[in-house]
């Protein structure tokens, strides 16, 4: 026992306990929904005792915000890489809705959950969901008021406004997928639905001008491949 102590052991096997149990919960929302879940049906998907549940969580909403925020940081992260890796507002737009995209392939139940579950559910703490959602919004419009100092994106066009009619177009896209889909998400679907709701997106906020000369330069390339 002192050796484990001391190596670290007892504290990884809590951890691990405590990581099976928010991905029973992941398991048991995506399937049950937050209403018709129970602890005990956490506790027998985990295959722990049903006291264990509540050693690392007071009550089922507590077991809920763990799992939105402990998804939520994941994919905070990951959201910002993508915008630090794109230039342009075609690329930051693209590598945003891909970070959504490909978090539903690796993990559609996940992403059930953090979509159907949590953002239209009552029982994450308000508050908090509503500080996690603006970060995302904030993230979303600052691609779009560099796109505006660019010249990329329309110069009547409200920022922000972008930033909420692109999650919300986001957001409505995975909602698709997810009542529409079963069983593991079909890749050719995912990529066909990205592309949609991108191009859908930018052929309406993208400044004519800007989307003219990204065109013209297409051509040019395509025309040069084939010379």
């Amino acid at each position: 026992m002192a050796e484990e102590a001391r190596d670290g052991g007892a504290p990884a096997k809590q951890g691990d306990r405590k990581a099976t149990i928010l991905r029973a919960a992941i398991e048991v929302f995506a399937t049950k929904g937050y209403q018709g879940c129970r602890i005990a049906d956490v506790a027998r998907e985990a295959k722990v005792a049903y006291g264990l549940v509540y050693h690392y969580f007071k009550n089922k909403d507590e077991l809920l915000q763990s799992v939105f925020r402990a998804g939520w940081e994941i994919f905070v992260t990951e959201l910002r890489a993508a915008v630090a890796r794109g230039q342009t507002l075609e690329e930051r737009v693209g590598g945003i809705a891909e970070v959504c995209f490909e978090a539903y392939r690796r993990d559609p139940r996940a992403v059930r959950v953090l979509v159907i579950q949590v953002a239209r559910s009552p029982a994450v703490g308000g508050r908090n969901r509503q500080n996690a959602f603006e970060e995302i919004i904030r993230i979303c419009a600052q691609v779009f008021v560099d796109a505006k100092v660019g010249g990329e994106l329309r110069p009547d066009f409200d920022p922000s406004l972008c930033a909420f009619l692109f999650f919300g177009a986001l957001e409505m896209g995975l909602t698709a997928m997810l009542m529409g889909g079963s069983g593991e998400p079909d890749p050719g679907a995912l990529e066909r639905a990205k592309r949609q709701v991108v191009e859908s997106f930018l052929s309406g906020v993208e400044n004519p001008e800007a989307a003219w000369k990204r065109n013209r330069s297409g051509t040019r390339s395509r025309a040069a491949k084939h010379a």
